[in-house]
């Protein structure tokens, strides 16, 4: 039976109630503000449930189709909102079910905090039914992870869940709750908000030196070069780094999940990073003098090869997490902390510049790329249709407001190249673990995230029949989800690679779908396929402006590439256009 909220905080002299396990993981919960949770019952969790009906009415809870795609939904969720996922499963294939998505987390750095129920404690190691050691199976893909067999354990457990997923570098949190204690009563005395952990420190301690060196050789520098990432954006940090960037004059590229930290329309915006980023700004991070990387990991994709990546610059690094530093890239000049207190601190101490012929320099590779590669995609006057022009029109009718969801492979690629972001956290997408499956899941709990926003997922013919029972969540709830699939009847990515690097030998490529349309009708779901040039605005339109979830299948070129590209094993210099 719910319990009255009593005070957050345990003053002296407040009275105690004896409340269950259960009940008091709910009551943490509330007190933590949290207004959705994606999960999926079962054994091990069913006294979790049990009280979870008396709180229908201040926990909203998804029943979700699957444990991934309620993680997923967590991670969407987080994206959008700024805040925490919650998600609950059950213990044995519920919990393992979770490990995919908390991978996904932990890469992206994604806040969640995952409640696993886990058997008796007496059971614990016997084999007993859906028992898995999820402590030690989640160690590696988790911030934080703790079993509690005591129900005394929990509030203040459940506290540091919440601070250790939120603060500092973000991510994935797993509390593994045996039976016992979920159904043990105990005296409950009000809940306590954890802000210190000792031996945690979630941000470094600021070093002003290197920010004075920082400053410096910017202030010198003839070519620098800005590369942001998520960073930027989980450190709420959008304005302190537009005012960097216009203060400074330097040209700025965005990782994949960096998109939309400055809208990509900006002037000094000069395009995305990596494998299959923009012509300029990977050629030109073999030209910088100054590279200045904000919030960003140096990850393979974005580096190429690492032997042959910005010799010639003297690096700066702006990062929350130390670990980071010198990890893969060499730095000059480390500049530890939360960029929303680094940046500002940096901002006052450089110099007011244009840097115009170098910013230049970036425009003219931009128009290489448009005479290209660009214009072909986005404005093709012949043939089959292309990924990018979908994309191309989607933008002209969002006018760039709407939340972006993509899944893996291609269509990733194309929409994260071409959708146009005004606003941050407008780009959710599976960046360091590319799990195919990720985006309808992650739409789902994107729209709970942002209600007043559109929400269209993005997915290949491959990924979304990875998790498309989902579709049943969407259906359940009313989920006003637009999912726009770009079908080329392949596993498209993998294609590409097979013509470029294996002679055009398709191995298991060429992938059959149902219909999709009628699919979705099965769930209640509006739905139409198109194939001419001519119906791509109208459709759409139509989409965008139906009340509640549809799904628009586009028939999309077979065989068109993604350019340009960095091959595996090669420079960023070596970026190709064809």
């Amino acid at each position: 039976m719910e319990i009255e909220q009593q005070a957050i905080g345990n003053p002296s002299g407040v009275e105690t109630i004896e409340v269950t396990g259960s009940v008091a993981l709910l009551e943490a919960l509330i007190a933590e503000g949290t207004e959705v949770i994606f999960g999926y019952p079962g054994g091990a969790i069913m006294p979790i449930y049990d009280a979870l009906y008396d709180y229908k009415d201040k926990l909203n809870h998804i029943l979700v189709r699957h444990e991934q795609g309620g993680i997923h939904a967590g991670q969407g969720f987080a994206r959008t909102s700024g805040k925490v996922g919650v998600v609950f499963a059950t213990s044995g294939p519920g919990a393992t079910n979770l490990v995919t998505g908390l991978a996904d987390a932990m890469i992206d750095s994604t806040p969640l905090v995952c409640i696993t129920g886990q058997v008796f404690a007496h059971l614990l190691g016997t084999d007993a039914f859906q028992e898995t050691d999820v402590i030690n199976i989640t160690t590696p893909v988790t911030k934080w992870n703790f079993q509690v067999t005591d129900a005394t354990e929990i509030p203040e457990v459940i506290s540091k869940a919440f601070y250790i997923a939120r603060s500092g570098r973000p991510g994935p949190v797993l509390i593994d709750i045996t039976k016992n204690a979920q159904i043990q009563k105990f005296d409950y005395s009000g809940y306590i908000p954890c802000n210190h952990i000792r031996s945690y420190r979630p941000k470094p301690i600021i070093r002003k030196e290197y920010i004075k060196q920082a400053a410096e050789l910017i202030n010198q520098a003839k070519k620098p070069f800005v590369l942001f990432g998520q960073g930027v954006i989980l450190g709420e940090a959008e304005k302190e780094f537009k005012a960097f960037v216009e203060k400074s004059g330097i040209p700025s590229a965005w990782t994949l999940l960096g998109a939309g930290a400055i809208p990509t329309d900006h002037p000094l915006n000069v395009g995305m990073l990596g494998m299959h980023g923009n012509y300029g700004p990977n050629v030109l991070t073999n030209e910088c003098d100054v590279l200045i990387a904000i919030g960003m990991r140096f990850d393979d994709r974005v580096t190429g090869r690492l032997d042959k990546y910005a010799k010639q610059a003297k690096v700066i690094h702006l990062d929350i997490d130390p670990a980071e530093i010198d990890k893969n890239v060499q730095t000059t000049v480390p500049v530890w902390g939360d960029c929303k207190e680094t940046l500002p601190a940096l901002t006052e101490l450089i110099e007011e510049k244009k840097h115009t012929d170098w910013l230049n320099k970036f425009r003219e590779y931009t128009k290489m790329e448009v005479d290209a590669v660009i214009k072909a995609e986005l404005e093709p006057q012949s043939g089959e249709l292309t990924m990018g022009e979908v994309i191309n029109k989607l933008n002209e009718l969002t006018g760039g407001d709407a939340v972006i969801v993509t899944d893996v492979g291609q269509h990733q690629m194309v929409a994260c190249r071409y959708s146009k972001l005004n606003n941050t956290r407008s780009n959710v997408t599976s960046g360091g673990l590319g799990t195919m499956g990720f985006a309808l899941p992650a739409a789902i709990g994107a729209k709970y995230g942002a209600p007043d926003r559109h929400v269209v997922a993005v997915i290949g013919d491959g990924g979304f029949q990875m998790t498309l029972q989902e579709l049943g969540t969407i259906m359940q709830y009313g989920v006003d989800v637009k999912i726009l699939i770009l079908n080329n009847n392949f596993l498209g990515m993998v294609r590409q690679w097979q013509e470029l690097f294996n002679d055009h030998r398709y191995s298991f490529v060429d992938i059959q779908s149902p219909d999709f349309v009628a699919l979705a009708a099965a769930y209640g779901i509006k739905g139409k396929s198109i194939s001419n040039r001519g119906d791509i605005s109208s459709s759409l339109e139509e989409m965008l402006n139906t009340k509640g979830s549809f799904l628009l299948e586009v028939m999309v070129t077979k065989e068109n590439n993604v350019f340009p590209m960095v091959p595996q094993g090669c420079s960023v210099s070596e970026i190709r256009l064809k």
